[in-house]
């Protein structure tokens, strides 16, 4: 007997929009994992590592703060992060500029729907932007970006693809930029900030600057904000999720611009969270302020994490340049975006065609969980996944825990690596007896 619902699911926002392929991957590993399959989790993009103890007394120690607060956010914490934001980056930024909201993710969301506006939107770029833009009833232009520049936001590209909208009667009002970059691990160059902050200036385009990762960038490279180039017209996206590893806790901020325009988008914001998630839980605002206190305590460990992140990434690069696989430089962040176009022919003898393709034949065939690029908005053949460093060797509390500390007493890299990470080992020879079999395959091929 069929059975027969009331539900009438809406067409506008839901049609064609996937479940996010990060969460999906990361459920279907954990239930692989459940059955005692053996998995290589590089899937997804959770920073693992300890919560600070300092934040994790704030918690317990506000858990009576039970009652609704401001919509935007307590006052004490939007100057803490004013303050905050004002020395880190060197650029001035009041409080009446911050809000908060229960992730960078339901910010960026709510601050489409307020705005009227097409968004331009730099490819491979992070899976949920055009979900979101979709949900939010904004049209989304894709602008791809040159692989072999290792996808470089470049503005004659923006240029190129605003001009052949333009047949269509299309104008988009806002660009959407991402440094340090997911998937790609890059981060724009301060020249390529402020030729993308000038180019939106001079078409009157709103800037959403998703710098979620900015306090992972790697050492020895430079970060840079289009609102340092643009701060009238650029909103700034951050949270404690990357470089505090407090996904869960579900905190995100925007810094506004300064005036009028500020005014207004922080007005809207207000009626849009006052009609969704009401305030940011307590316990989670008054654990920020310590986070946000600039404490030495405190910001000895972002940079121990982010050493971190940087060295088990390179890791992996370096191995991967010893593989042959083309892929950018990381310098953010904790991915690696490489591309398997390489070995086209021998792929394509094991039915392995597109990045989806190549993505399952990874997990199914070498238990390895990585993302394809088309998930990301690229060329679905272009045979290229992303990758993550976050997880192997982090998986419990526990060995988190041991990594950060082992790697504070000693980062010598020889024996960081050999006495701690068996399993980033582990997928290097795997992934070299994939690519092994690949040249061989090619050499054979070659031969006929």
């Amino acid at each position: 007997m069929t059975t027969v619902h009331p539900f009438r699911f809406s067409r506008d926002g839901l049609l064609g929009l996937p479940a996010s392929p990060t969460l999906v991957i990361n459920d279907r590993i954990k239930e692989m994992m459940a059955a005692g399959q053996e998995v290589f989790h590089l899937g997804f993009g959770e920073s693992r590592f300890p919560v600070h103890p300092t934040l994790a007394r704030a918690l317990q120690d506000n858990v009576h703060k039970r009652s609704y607060l401001p919509a935007l956010g307590i006052p004490e914490l939007r100057a803490a992060i004013a303050a905050y934001y004002s020395k880190k980056f060197d650029r001035p930024v009041s409080p009446e500029q911050v809000v908060i909201g229960p992730g960078s993710k339901a910010l960026l969301f709510a601050l489409m729907q307020a705005l009227d506006a097409d968004i331009l939107l730099p490819t491979p770029a992070w899976v949920s932007y055009g979900a979101q833009a979709q949900l939010a009833g904004r049209p989304l232009l894709q602008a791809p970006m040159d692989p072999a520049a290792d996808y470089a936001v470049d503005v004659d590209r923006l240029a190129h693809t605003i001009d052949q909208a333009s047949t269509e009667w299309r104008q988009p009002d806002l660009l959407l930029l991402n440094t340090p970059n997911n998937p790609t691990g890059t981060v724009m160059s301060t020249e390529a900030v402020e030729a993308a902050a000038t180019f939106a200036r001079t078409r009157k385009m709103v800037i959403f600057s998703d710098e979620i990762y900015s306090l992972v960038t790697h050492p020895d490279i430079t970060f840079a904000s289009p609102a340092q180039y643009y701060p009238e017209g650029t909103v700034v996206f951050g949270g404690l999720s990357k470089h505090m590893s407090l996904g869960g806790w579900r905190f995100g901020l925007a810094i506004l611009p300064p005036g009028e325009a500020g005014t207004q988008l922080a007005r809207a914001l207000q009626a849009i969270a006052g009609c969704t998630w009401s305030c940011v839980a307590g316990p989670v605002q008054y654990a920020a302020l310590k986070a946000y206190s600039g404490s030495p305590e405190i910001e000895n460990y972002i940079e121990a994490c982010t050493c971190l992140h940087s060295a088990r990434t390179n890791y992996l690069y370096e191995a991967f340049e010893e593989f042959g696989l083309a892929c950018p430089t990381p310098q953010g962040g904790f991915y690696l975006y490489p591309s398997f176009a390489r070995w086209r022919e021998p792929l394509a003898a094991r039915n392995v065609n597109t990045c989806q393709d190549l993505a399952m034949h990874l997990l199914d065939r070498y238990q390895i969980a990585v993302l394809p690029g088309s998930a990301f908005g690229d060329d679905p053949y272009a045979l290229a996944v992303r990758i993550s460093s976050s997880y192997l060797d982090a998986e419990t509390e526990e060995q988190a825990t041991t990594l950060i500390e082992a790697f504070q007493q000693n980062g010598n890299p020889e024996h960081f690596f050999q006495d701690h990470h068996p399993r980033l080992r582990q997928f290097n020879e795997r992934m070299a007896d994939f690519i092994g079999e690949l040249e061989g395959e090619l050499l054979r091929t070659a031969r006929l």
